[in-house]
């Protein structure tokens, strides 16, 4: 298993945060104007909308934080989706990410997360399995159950994560924020600040890096995660991850089976009293991110870019930028990445998603957040 040794001579180390630094503000001095390049659409305002998945047939489902599930036409009209769970609703929590199972063209079924209440007011995320009826004036959902949580339950509303993705091999991957408690995502009891993996139902991979610890542990794929809020696979099947990291030190993580980023032990970020946490490069047993990101992006939504309407960034990934009010494109090359160019929004980029037919779409964050379709500038 590969182990990205950071630099540990003290000169190159030196030079490495002078030129670090100088991209940044680079970065930060040369985002573009969206209109340059980019047709955009303005096709409808949604409520504190939160993620989006299309259905085959182009339509969009979208997750509204409060607790909506809505079906949205590509023209912008839009209906509710009943049999939600109930969510609770506050702060970071609320109805989270949906995705499409992947055989979905013959088994309707549908995946939510949300945050959960539990007791003492304690809450959680949860992941929900549901069969999505679209019979026109009564799309509901039906056959709901639980299929993941988060262990333990405990109070405030930060830092839930919960995307979800589906490999090419059909197992589902589940983010888990680590609560803003920090030690959780260093603890296998706790499935807390960590990426887990599991099969379609919910039941546990055989092949799973700590099956054999059992309990929660067996979940687990990898470890030392803070607030994971992006998971996407490349076409040759890398999962990729990007995560708010504390004050400074956003990332994007290779995804690698059984390893731990370090988080909160390592982290290219400070803790927002101001106290230091050692760098990455200052221990070498965890994964450093491929990018981060200092000042911070905020980043949420993500897509690896696959269609034809855009042919030069094929390959290339797409991340929502909250605090940066941006959309940041990413190059890969097999296991290495970099930031090529920003685009600046005038609102917080809460979600990205790839259409049907090769146009990128936006969701903007806030309480009547504006669908976005985005086609090349003729």
């Amino acid at each position: 298993m590969k182990r990205r040794v950071r630099i540990v001579h003290w000169l190159t180390l030196c030079l490495f945060c002078i030129l670090a630094a100088a991209a940044c503000s680079a970065r930060d001095g040369g985002s573009k104007d969206p209109a340059t390049v980019f047709s955009i659409a303005a096709v409808t305002n949604l409520p504190r909308p939160w993620a989006m998945t299309f259905l085959p047939d182009g339509r969009l489902l979208v997750t509204a934080k409060k607790g909506q599930l809505l079906l949205v036409t590509q023209d912008g009209a839009s209906s509710e989706v009943s049999g939600v769970p109930a969510v609770d609703y506050g702060g970071q929590g609320g109805l989270g990410d949906v995705v499409l199972h992947p055989d979905f063209a013959s088994n309707a079924v549908v995946y939510l997360s949300y945050a959960e209440a539990g007791d003492s007011g304690t809450r959680g995320a949860a992941v929900a399995r549901a069969t999505l009826d679209l019979t026109p004036g009564g799309e509901r959902l039906s056959e709901l159950s639980v299929i993941w949580r988060q262990v333990p339950k405990v109070a405030g509303r930060g830092h839930f994560g919960h995307r979800l993705a589906f490999s090419a091999d059909g197992h589902l991957f589940i983010s888990s924020g680590e609560r803003q408690k920090f030690d959780p995502a260093q603890d296998m009891a706790m499935n807390l600040g960590k990426i887990l993996r599991l099969q379609e139902d919910g039941s546990i991979p055989a092949d799973n890096p700590f099956v054999a610890d059992g309990g929660v542990t067996a979940q687990i794929w990898t470890l030392g995660h803070r607030n994971p809020l992006g998971l996407a696979f490349d076409a040759a099947g890398r999962l990729w991850n990007h995560e708010m990291g504390p004050r400074g030190g956003d990332e994007l993580n290779l995804v690698e089976r059984g390893e731990n980023y370090g988080y909160p032990i390592v982290s290219n970020g400070n803790h927002y009293s101001g106290r230091n946490i050692p760098d990455h490069h200052t221990r070498a047993e965890f994964n450093a991110p491929e990018v981060w990101w200092s000042p911070v992006i905020s980043p949420a939504g993500f897509i690896i870019y696959s269609g034809e309407r855009f042919p030069a960034w094929q390959g290339n990934g797409f991340i929502g930028g909250l605090s940066s009010r941006s959309l940041v494109r990413i190059v890969f090359d097999g296991t290495q990445a970099r930031e090529a160019e920003r685009f600046a929004f005038s609102a917080r980029i809460r979600e990205v998603e790839q259409g049907p037919a090769g146009a990128i779409w936006l969701l903007e964050d806030g309480e009547d957040g504006r669908l976005l379709k985005l086609l090349p500038k003729p």
